[in-house]
């Protein structure tokens, strides 16, 4: 890292949902994610934060900002890691989750496979390497 860097690690991740209970079913439910932080602040808002467990960067699960609700989802451009992207993969389709395939583009591009949220919101699932 270099010296004196002024952002030392990302914490949050900000992924708009548009029912923050329904979205905190899919994460914990579907996803195996913990609830993090869940509080009320200001006038009807709610702060709530989920988290796979042990791991350190949380994702705020917040409604859209006003203006900027896309009915599709978004792709939110954050990636999940796993030691097992077909076990992954078969667990979350399951559960029934809009899963896509698995694609395997050889190395040093790891194996992965997309998938979206109870808004549509598409992630990342990556088969990480020792």
């Amino acid at each position: 890292m270099a010296e004196n860097a002024p952002i030392a690690k990302v914490s949050t991740v900000f992924v708009p949902v548009s029912d923050q209970n329904e979205a905190a079913k899919f994460y914990t439910e579907k996803l195996g994610f913990e609830i993090r932080t869940d509080a009320a602040y200001e006038e009807n808002q709610r702060w709530l934060e989920v988290a796979p467990p042990g791991a350190e960067t949380t994702i705020a699960l917040v409604p859209p900002r006003e203006g900027h609700q896309d009915p599709e989802g978004i792709d939110t451009n954050v990636g999940f890691g796993t030691d097992d992207v077909a076990a992954a993969h078969a667990d979350l389709a399951e559960k029934s989750v809009d899963t896509d395939d698995i694609i395997s583009p050889g190395d040093p591009v790891p194996s992965m496979f997309f998938f979206r949220d109870q808004d549509g919101n598409k992630f990342v699932i990556a088969e990480e390497s020792d």
